[in-house]
């Protein structure tokens, strides 16, 4: 049977940069395990296959896989898929703007779409889930060393390492500036040595710092999930989404609308840019949502 599918660059508004994503459009019948060696096959941080939804309210129902494991929810997969499905029936000149919702295991998740000829489609997604932050040891020192840093690089102002999840939990580490973010090394036997694991899986890496290389950039990012078998993504929605909680505990975020941008990829000449938005209200967060850019690089058919 052929599927056809379509490559995306996400979180980018050119090719060749962001995180690439490929998207089969046929994705019935396949089997878990089908799934998952396609998702090896193409060897691409996140394989989405779309499915009919058994919510007629619901664009689709899509499932998300890594080269190593399914994910309940990840932010450059649902901005890359909303985009590849309004494209896909409207075309990629229409100027348009619409509403869909995506099934996936986390739950609903609403996306806006923006089309418009000769720029590169947008979207942007409600969190499925608030960040929450998960109580757990952690040795700086260790952590440190899994970076090659020394010890007095991780942490500035108030932030401290920690464990934030809004479907998929990560180990945020903040670290001194944009310098240290270039000059880190990811050990991944050091880092499995030393940090916990969550809801059965090891968590992953996620460094930030304030500042970045693009001047429009609040924060500079890099991620790593050896667990998930991404040796380094270039760009991570639902790491930012995890961030969000972080940013609003220790910078104390006062009531209002607050924009962010954040920039990952650069040190590995896949610049990507992510934007997260916050609504703070009586001292918490009553919204937040993550959008980005994505062009379309390749289509074709799986002969499966």
């Amino acid at each position: 049977m052929a599927r056809s599918y379509s490559v995306y660059d996400v979180f980018t508004d050119r090719k060749l940069a962001g995180n690439p994503l490929a998207v089969i459009f046929d994705g019935e019948d396949l089997s878990d395990e089908a799934m998952q060696s396609i998702a090896r096959e193409t060897n691409l941080s996140e394989t989405v296959f779309v499915q009919k939804s058994a919510n007629p309210a619901y664009s689709a129902r899509i499932r998300i896989f890594t080269p190593g494991r399914e994910l309940p929810f990840a932010g450059h997969p649902t901005v890359g898929t909303a985009i590849a499905l309004a494209e896909r029936t409207h075309g990629s000149d229409a100027t348009l703007d619409l509403v869909c919702v995506l099934e996936e295991n986390v739950g609903p998740v609403r996306c806006a779409v923006r089309l418009r000829e000769g720029v590169a489609s947008f979207a942007e997604f409600d969190l499925p889930r608030k960040s929450q932050q998960i109580a757990m040891p952690l040795e700086k020192l260790g952590i440190s060393n899994a970076l090659s840093l020394k010890v007095t690089e991780v942490g500035f102002e108030n932030h401290v390492p920690s464990i934030w999840s809004a479907g998929v939990p990560f180990l945020l580490v903040p670290i001194h500036d944009v310098g240290a973010a270039q000059r880190m090394e990811f050990d991944p036997q050091l880092w499995e040595k030393t940090v916990p694991f969550v809801d059965g899986a090891l968590a992953s890496a996620y460094i930030y710092c304030r500042g970045g290389v693009n001047h429009s950039a609040k924060f500079h990012a890099r991620m790593f999930a050896s667990g998930m078998g991404i040796v380094e993504d270039p760009a991570t929605g639902s790491a930012a989404a995890a961030l969000s909680g972080a940013i609003h505990h220790f910078d104390r975020l006062p009531d209002g609308h607050h924009p962010i941008t954040i920039e990952q990829g650069v040190e590995m000449g896949r610049p990507s840019i992510i934007h997260l938005h916050m609504d703070v209200e009586a001292g918490a967060i009553s919204n937040a949502r993550i959008g980005g850019q994505a062009v379309r690089l390749a289509t074709g058919s799986l002969d499966l």
